[in-house]
């Protein structure tokens, strides 16, 4: 790093000097910063070493105090290409990687020959998706030292990243030729990687005659077996090659007999099609084929059901069913309800399962007809060696996920047969039915009873870490933070700081972070759901962050295939579903601190919504006197406290100085922190309509007119008969309306064109009441309704027609207790007082007796 600049020093300095960097390399800071000071000391001007000291301050967390010293540093040395790297490395610490890409650039003209400083330039163009600097840094690392392989395959992983798959392929075959004299061992992992990945390249570019030509002599030298053969037999499908292809697909089927991938694929090599009737006897009889090779083969029954029709699905699903029930197996249900999309599959499968309710197995584990065994209220327990008692506890178990399951719920029916389910079970340690009873608890609203249940199926086996966490999940939906804290601390580190969610943040625990910033958004703490919401939103940033661990590690291992298929999946990383549910949540709550920044000082208390204007000022005279005393307590707490102390390394850990998210929650542009959220979501899963529901409403808050449109016509085209686009379709045109300023002129001829001209002619509110009266029965269409009726005038009739018809959505036929109770919600932001709320959760309790959620917040 520091070559050309140590020449400046004497021959006692540049050494201590070496030391330096030694130190900072081997991260020992406080040898590192004593040996800075002594050279300092008679050189103070000299740049190199005040940039290595304020390397070494930033790594300390002293990032203000590095970047003042570095640009010191660069005034006095200029030309130093130790100070520039430097300056880079400063900036990728804070993760300004455009900043940090000019400093390395700028060190590279002072000295092109760097290999360090090329590395860490070519780690953040592919960091930063830049493939065609990719492409040319690691080109100059190539020519510069050609002897290493790493240099070439990584050569080769940037020209197939940047698209250029034939420049990826010489590069790789050039290498290759260069071993032709002195060929590498067979157990070369990093050679058997690389000739592996040139044939993905081929098959890439589309030359699979080539690709299976090349494949088919890797074999023999091959470590990974499977891909090859996985390879072979894809390229054979795909050339049409249909017998060899089904001998390559049956020799991987010998392999793996559970693999639904290998079945389709042999399907198609057969030429067997499963919607015609005539290929599906010989689909039947090949798939029988395998299942008659061994009995614990369970993919090879399963799979006929999914194109099996009529008469010949009731045949194979009853002797799918009878193997099943006689075999005890918890699963069934779970392998066969994706058939439940089929309303006559579904239907079938019931009938199947009541049938053979009332039947037994017979010796060779089929059933055969017998006497009721007992009413289903209940029944005294057989003995576990009773065949007959794996058979009831199987069809029972079976029908209380049938009739629990969202495409044909019956709870009531769902709870009579767990409850006979639980009084066949032999066992004292099976949670199985005990948790899905709690399942279904909690889908009838009866959160308590639910978490409840699920405590005591925990408590059945409490060396099981999954029915832990899954007992934890259920005591957060019932808002028992603390409860499900202690919970999931029977299995964290107990000396971790921090307690349990410490030790849970630490691990990154993203399903209990997300699950505990909605329970504290349920009860109006809008400060720690932030918080929590925040947190997850930092992990998935860690989780791009450490590709930079990966850019050298997978090329210096050889695992170039996972490295290219790690790059691509973080490409889409952010469309996780925890991500989208964290990064949901937070937009909505930062939208109510734009609605209502009067929450900030009460977001700690129950009840933020519908507050009268006495509760208000009384909630929030209360909030500042909490929040003064928590302050005055944090202050001379830390005024106590000991100093944190540098680790054996001298860097030291950062403190979280907001932990109940008070600072988040007092933002002044809570849209601009919105839009962190809004935009990965906007352009990652952008076909999904709660994505583009959220950014309609921060663009509208932000009178961002044309985003706000593009929002629209998108949720529109997935789905243009959904209620909330009528909402949006409204709001957006009311803004229109109201904008105190002309739109440029492209914009409105674009808002003309795509969307004025498209609505009718009659007045907002005239439209908003028709579509109101049109689906009256519709509890989602009348929510949607409700709040464009108070967007468009904000008065108290409109408030006491939106509680009358939300009151009337109730008693509508399908209206199901999770829409009663989002009309709750829909409540608070009409703003309707304590009286209406409470007379909607009386008539939400007298229709749905169990559920527990509905209480006036």
């Amino acid at each position: 790093m520091a070559a050309k600049q140590q020449s400046q020093l004497p021959s006692k300095e540049a050494s201590l000097f070496r030391h330096l960097v030694q130190n900072y390399e081997s991260k020992q800071y406080k040898k590192g910063l004593k040996n800075a000071e002594q050279i300092l000391k008679k050189h103070p001007k000299h740049g190199d070493t005040q940039a290595m000291k304020a390397l070494i301050l930033s790594n300390q967390g002293k990032n203000d105090e590095a970047f003042a010293l570095c640009k010191v540093a660069l005034a006095n040395s200029m030309k130093s290409n130790v100070c520039w790297h430097v300056y880079g490395l400063l900036w990728r610490q804070i993760k300004n990687y455009q900043e940090a890409m000019k400093a390395y650039k700028m060190a590279l003209n002072l000295d092109p020959d760097s290999t360090q400083i090329q590395r860490d330039l070519a780690h953040l163009q592919v960091q930063m998706r830049d493939y065609n600097g990719f492409v040319q840094t690691r080109r100059k690392m190539l020519q510069a030292k050609p002897q290493f392989r790493q240099n070439w395959t990584a050569l080769a992983v940037a020209l197939h990243l940047s698209g250029d798959l034939a420049g990826a392929e010489d590069v790789l075959q050039k290498f290759e030729q260069t071993l032709e004299k002195n060929p590498p061992p067979k157990s070369d992992i990093e050679h058997a990687e690389a000739v592996l990945y040139k044939n993905t390249i081929i098959a890439e570019e589309g030359e699979l005659e080539r690709a299976l030509e090349h494949v088919e002599g890797l074999y023999k030298s091959a470590l990974d077996k499977t891909s090859v053969m996985e390879y072979k037999a894809d390229y054979l499908l795909r050339l049409d090659r249909k017998a060899d292809a089904e001998a390559a697909y049956r020799l991987l089927l010998a392999r793996n007999q559970e693999k639904r991938e290998y079945y389709e694929a042999l399907e198609k090599a057969l030429g067997l099609d499963r919607s015609k009737s005539e290929d599906q006897e010989k689909l039947l009889q090949m798939y029988q084929s395998f299942a008659d090779q061994s009995e614990r083969i369970d993919a090879a029954r399963r799979i006929p059901l999914d194109f099996l029709e009529g008469d010949a699905f009731r045949k194979h699903a009853e002797q799918y069913l009878r193997r099943m029930f006689s075999k005890g197996i918890p699963s069934t249900f779970a392998n066969v309800k994706q058939l439940y999309s089929d309303p006559a599959k579904k239907q079938t499968l019931r009938e199947l399962a009541e049938k053979l309710l009332s039947e037994q197995p017979s010796a060779n584990g089929d059933a055969a007809p017998a006497q009721a065994n007992g009413s289903i209220d209940g029944a005294s327990k057989p003995q576990k060696s009773d065949p007959t008692t794996t058979w009831q506890l199987s069809v029972n178990y079976f029908l209380a996920q049938h009739y629990d399951y969202h495409l044909s719920r019956d709870l009531a029916k769902a709870q009579q047969y767990i409850d006979k389910a639980i009084s066949l079970n032999p066992s004292e340690t099976d949670y199985t039915y005990q948790m899905t009873r709690a399942r279904i608890l909690k889908h009838q609203g009866s959160v308590s009873k639910a978490s409840k249940t699920m405590n005591d199926a925990r408590e059945m086996d409490l060396k099981d870490r999954y029915i832990n966490t899954k007992c934890a999940k259920y005591q957060l939906r019932n808002n028992e933070h603390d409860t499900a804290v202690s919970t999931m601390g029977l299995f964290t580190r107990k000396e971790a700081v921090g307690g349990p969610l410490g030790d849970l943040t630490d691990m990154q625990c993203v399903w209990f972070l997300t699950e505990d910033g909605e329970s504290y958004l349920r009860q109006g703490r809008l400060s720690l759901a932030l918080k929590r919401f925040k947190t997850v939103y930092d992990v998935f940033e860690t989780w791009t962050d450490d590709q930079f661990d990966f850019h050298s590690f997978s090329l210096r291992k050889g695992m170039v295939r996972a490295y290219v298929d790690m790059i691509r999946w973080e490409d889409g990383l952010r469309e996780h579903p925890f991500f989208s549910r964290a990064a949901l949540s937070a937009i909505r709550v930062y939208c109510m601190l734009f609605d209502k920044p009067e929450l900030a000082s009460q977001s700690h208390l129950n009840g933020v919504a519908g507050e009268s204007n006495a509760e208000k000022k009384k909630a929030a005279k209360k909030a500042r006197k909490e929040a003064e005393r928590v302050e005055a307590e944090k202050k001379a707490k830390a005024a106590k406290a000991p100093q944190p102390k540098a680790d054996d390394e001298g860097s030291v850990k950062k403190e979280d100085t907001d932990p109940n998210g008070l600072e988040l929650v007092k933002t002044d542009k809570p849209l601009e922190e919105a839009m962190k959220y809004v935009a990965p979501l906007l352009e990652l899963s952008p076909k999904t309509l709660e994505h583009q529901i959220a950014g309609f409403g921060v663009f509208i808050r932000r009178k961002k007119y044309l985003p706000a449109l593009k929002c629209l016509l998108a949720a529109r085209a997935l789905d243009p008969s959904h209620p909330r686009c009528h909402e949006l379709s409204g709001r957006l045109q009311f803004a229109l309306q109201n904008f105190s300023e002309p739109l440029p002129e492209k914009a409105q001829s674009v808002v003309d064109a795509t969307f004025l001209s498209t609505l009718p002619s009659q007045p907002i509110a005239d439209v908003n009441e028709a579509f109101l009266q049109a689906n009256k029965d519709s509890a989602p269409h009348v929510h949607s309704a409700v709040r464009l009726r108070y967007a468009l005038k904000a008065d108290e009739e409109a408030r006491k027609r939106g509680v009358q018809d939300l009151l009337a959505s109730l008693g509508a036929e399908g209206t199901s207790w999770e829409e009663a109770l989002e009309g709750l919600r829909v409540l608070g932001e009409i703003e309707a007082d304590a009286e209406a709320r409470g007379e909607y959760v009386k008539a939400a309790r007298e229709r749905w007796g169990q559920a527990e959620v509905f209480v006036v917040s």
